[in-house]
């Protein structure tokens, strides 16, 4: 599966110049033209891209994980985390559902990929996982505790609006779809087995 990077709404100029280097941030500077002819610093973040796993089992159920890290509340979320040096987005997606939840799935639908901070220069790419099964215990990493909590559709579809529900980009994308019947339609249809 080629997966394209989907472009930012602000690209980083060529004419940029890294300004910080950070862990996670990368922080870039230029000189913008503004609408008088006058200029302005203007500053984007960087930061490796990213991917979201929602596993379907076997039995139908949407899976999200309640998970805590050092220094934040806890959250219910995706599972998923950093594409490695090398890693195509699909690689990361099956290595991240299979430390995260021990499941392997039989099919890896690519739902969605956007930048959807228009600040930093961050691809997300999420992927429905389907007819997920165990295939090992988890193997999380030492700053995560990850719980998964199974759902059916309606109870998904309430999860995303709460307050503690952590993907954004995902909750949006749902609601956008919501408003139309057929398109809410397919997406029931999309998160089934």
């Amino acid at each position: 599966m080629q997966i394209k990077r989907p472009i930012s709404r602000q690209p980083i100029p060529k004419t940029a110049k890294l300004v910080f280097k950070g862990i996670i941030f990368d922080v870039y500077q230029w000189k913008q033209k503004l609408f008088d002819g006058t200029y302005q610093t203007f500053e984007k973040s960087k930061r490796q891209d990213t991917v979201n796993v929602i596993p379907i089992t076997t039995d139908g159920k949407i899976v999200l994980s309640k998970q805590e890290q050092p220094g934040s509340e806890p959250f219910i979320g995706a599972f998923g985390g950093g594409i490695e040096d090398k890693e195509n987005p699909l690689n990361a997606a099956k290595r991240e559902l299979l430390e995260e939840t021990g499941f392997k799935a039989k099919e890896f639908i690519l739902w969605n990929a956007t930048q959807f901070i228009d600040k930093i220069d961050w691809a997300i790419y999420t992927f429905i996982a389907k007819d997920c099964s165990v295939s090992q215990e988890q193997q999380t990493d030492a700053g995560e505790k990850i719980k998964l909590i199974y759902l059916t559709f309606d109870e998904f579809m309430d999860v995303i609006t709460q307050p503690n529900y952590r993907d954004s980009e995902i909750a949006l994308k749902i609601f956008q779809l919501s408003n139309n019947p057929k398109k809410l339609a397919d997406l029931r249809k999309l998160f089934s087995i």
